[in-house]
């Protein structure tokens, strides 16, 4: 068979031989999606609700920080304030 084939082969010319090429490296990537395992969406959704719950959680830990964050900033301009006795550059103190 492979006798035939490049028998075959060497009667074409450069344009058919690249077609050739072409489906040959078609062939070959077809092969390796052939073995990419098929996704377990069971799976998937456990992966899914576990992460969103990790998120969730990082997003309330990040919510606390940042009103810690803000309170600390506003104590920060409040002194500076009064330090720099300019209080036309101070807004109303947040509590």
């Amino acid at each position: 068979m492979k006798d035939s084939i490049q028998q075959e082969l060497e009667k074409l010319d450069i344009e058919q031989l690249k077609q050739v090429f072409e489906f040959i490296s078609f062939l070959k990537f077809r092969a390796r999606l052939a073995t990419i395992p098929a996704i377990d969406e069971t799976n998937l959704a456990a992966l899914y609700c576990e992460f969103a719950e990790e998120d969730r959680q990082f997003v309330e830990l990040g919510i606390s920080e940042y009103a810690e964050l803000l309170k600390h900033e506003n104590s920060l301009v409040s002194r500076l304030c009064l330090e720099t006795d300019l209080p036309r550059l101070c807004l109303e103190e947040i509590p």
